[in-house]
């Protein structure tokens, strides 16, 4: 799951891009919550959305965003996987 995440990161789309990749992971056989995973770090913690919060926050404040959201989309992930 981790590594879904950091999969994620470098892409970018927006919700409705990234739903027919969604719907192939899910087709493929890929756990929901990983998927799910990787799907709010393709929105949440784009690199290019990064660069634009760079102009308003600062570097430590960013990283603080990332490991909270990312820690966040890694509780959700795996509470899904474990669910289901």
């Amino acid at each position: 799951m981790p590594l879904s995440v950091v999969i994620g990161v470098p892409m970018y789309s927006n919700a409705a891009g990234i739903i027919p990749i969604v719907e192939a992971l899910l087709g493929k056989g890929a756990a929901l919550g990983t998927v799910l995973a990787f799907m709010m770090s393709v929105i949440a913690l784009s690199l290019p959305e990064m660069v634009i919060l760079r102009k308003v926050l600062k570097p430590k404040l960013i990283a603080v965003f990332i490991g909270v959201v990312a820690g966040g989309i890694l509780f959700v992930g795996y509470l899904f996987n474990m669910i289901l």
